[in-house]
């Protein structure tokens, strides 16, 4: 004898509003791994210890960290902090806030999205000139083009582009989107700024 499953016996679709839900929350959790993932070579170089970091990084700042410098085993350290951070925002912005938090997020989600796009770009556009013979590099430096064309770069834009997105999608899900926009507008025109004055002193 065989059943014939009823209309009411079949599995109800799954709401579109709650799968745009779930997939709205990618770009934040982009955010947090991207930032956990890049504190830990910031922790592990601050121990003095170079893994990964010959043949991928500037052999000065290789130097510095072998050699145990002081300072700069400190902004290793502030820098994976940083990094950290960056994950927290990351997840703060997964779900509703309070509205001075909701502000604090949205302000640095948009900094952190102008700031990596902005570094990584450089970067890119960089190896891209250094390849095509319209820059040219001190030689000990030249095995690293390829590692900042292919690895940072592009890595440093998937980390903005992920705080874009989370800060985007945290942005329209609120009812105060209007004001949130304005502090995100703050947040990466005042990243922005920052870079190219970093970018015009030769820092970075």
């Amino acid at each position: 004898m065989s059943i014939t499953p009823s209309p009411d016996d079949t599995v109800p679709p799954v709401p579109l509003s709650t799968v745009r839900h779930h997939l709205s929350k990618w770009p934040a959790y982009t955010a947090v791994a991207w930032g956990v993932s890049f504190a830990v070579p910031s922790f592990v170089w601050a121990t003095g210890s170079t893994f990964g970091a010959r043949s991928t990084v500037s052999p000065s700042l290789v130097e510095l960290a072998r050699d145990g410098v002081p300072w700069f085993l400190a902004v290793l350290v502030v820098t994976g902090l940083l990094k950290l951070f960056g994950a927290l925002v990351g997840f703060g912005l997964t779900r509703p806030r309070g509205s001075r938090i909701s502000r604090l997020l949205v302000f640095c989600g948009g900094g952190a999205a102008t700031l990596l796009t902005w570094h990584g770009g450089l970067f890119v556009v960089h190896g891209v000139l250094v390849e095509a013979g319209a820059r040219a590099v001190e030689p000990d430096l030249a095995a690293l083009t390829d590692w900042y064309l292919y690895l940072w770069g592009p890595w440093f834009i998937v980390g903005g582009l992920a705080f874009a997105g989370a800060t985007t999608l945290y942005v329209r899900a609120r009812d105060d989107r209007r004001k949130l926009r304005l502090h995100g507008a703050a947040g990466a025109l005042g990243a922005l700024v920052l870079s190219v004055a970093a970018t015009a002193a030769g820092v970075g």
